[in-house]
């Protein structure tokens, strides 16, 4: 089990930006919160940080300008191997159409959807099996 992870909040609006930034920090005790403000920038952000991506938990919006959650969990899905096993990935949406919810949750690299606004201790009890907090 790892001690800390580190995060990639891939998010569009700066509010939840800011709000979840604030609850890893003070809830979790997170040193490190990358923010990618779309899909584009978040695997900008995973290919130059390749070495830094052990142990690390992305949070993807799925509704983005330029590229959205499902185009990046796509190429996502492209990556090396040994990139994609050391990731966990959990969708936060505030989505309530259920053909979107059922394709998040059918997608074999998301862990989980959580539906905004961020259920902090929801996703602390998720990650308890894999980090020590």
């Amino acid at each position: 089990m790892e001690l800390k992870p580190s995060f990639l909040l891939i998010e569009d609006n700066l509010i939840d930006q800011l709000v979840t930034r604030k609850l890893l920090t003070k809830v979790l005790d997170i040193d490190q919160v990358f923010v990618a403000n779309n899909g584009l920038e978040g695997l900008q952000w995973i290919i130059k940080n390749k070495k830094i991506c052990h142990s690390l938990i992305i949070l993807l919006d799925i509704q983005m300008p330029i590229m959205n959650g499902f185009e990046f969990l796509d190429i996502f899905e492209t990556l090396n191997e040994e990139i994609k096993n050391e990731i966990l990935i959990f969708v936060m949406s505030s989505t309530l159409d259920q053909e979107e919810i059922k394709r998040i949750k059918d997608n074999i690299y998301v862990k989980d959807f959580l539906t905004k606004p961020f259920p902090i201790e929801e996703l602390k009890k998720q990650l308890t099996s894999y980090f020590l907090f």
